[in-house]
């Protein structure tokens, strides 16, 4: 981990891929076997994949995840789409317990996403 890790960092899911994790115990994303980690952001990130990646979809939530609690490796690397950033990634399944709650997360009325009023 970097030396200025936060306490929590976010992962933005569809209400049915937290449905699936909850029925088998782990979130595995889908393209898991592919990327060989699951895609996180820190809070000031969420944005920039929310409206490049999710652009007009009313069904997410934002998954609040205590970074103390993670059982595999979180790694911060530069983003996907050639972002200067570095984003966390997690080198596993990502584990229930360490998310910690979960907050609505839908698009506005254009299709854009702002941070919800829970993380402002």
């Amino acid at each position: 981990m970097e030396e200025n890790t936060p306490p929590f960092v976010y992962r933005i899911a569809s209400r049915d891929e937290w449905a699936r994790a909850k029925a088998v115990g782990s979130l595995i994303p889908d393209r898991f076997d592919d990327e060989g980690f699951v895609h996180l952001s820190k809070r000031n990130q969420i944005l920039r994949p929310a409206n490049l990646l999710y652009s007009g979809q009313d069904d997410l939530l934002l998954l609040v995840i205590d970074v103390a609690k993670l059982t595999a490796d979180l790694i911060f690397e530069p983003g996907s789409h050639g972002e200067d950033e570095h984003f966390p990634h997690l080198y596993g399944p990502l584990n229930l317990d360490a998310v910690v709650s979960t907050i609505g997360f839908p698009c506005e009325v254009d299709g854009s996403f702002v941070l919800p009023e829970e993380l402002r």
